[in-house]
């Protein structure tokens, strides 16, 4: 195995990666792992919420998107021709940071947390 992985490789082959290098015995101190490797855990799979978008409430202020500790937010161009918060639930962790951070309009926030169906 080469000792810097490529980043196009499966989960599967991340992990044997990282058995045949390491093991559980030899894990760097302070559990640290390679630069890039979060992109092979789908860490929403941990979620209990879900962001839910209430579009005529958002101000494109792109808060949710600087504050989201997870990268798990893409500003897309709505309908209306504005940048909007788009979810990536393959990595939220449904932590609540974009609701809380975001101010809405008139009172009223453009991000909800829901529980997950």
């Amino acid at each position: 195995m080469p000792d810097v992985l490529p980043t196009d490789v499966s989960d599967e082959e991340f992990k044997k990666w990282v058995t045949e290098k390491w093991g559980y015995k030899k894990l760097p101190m302070a559990g640290s792992t390679p630069a890039g490797t979060a992109k092979f855990f789908r860490t929403g799979d941990w979620a209990a919420k879900q962001p839910r978008l209430i579009v005529e409430n958002c101000t494109s202020c792109y808060k949710c998107y600087f504050y989201c500790p997870d990268s798990a937010i893409t500003m897309v161009a709505g309908e209306d021709g504005k940048a909007h918060p788009e979810f990536d639930m393959f990595y939220c962790k449904g932590c609540g940071v974009c609701a809380y951070e975001c101010p809405g309009r008139k009172g009223e926030k453009a991000i909800i947390m829901e529980d997950l169906k």
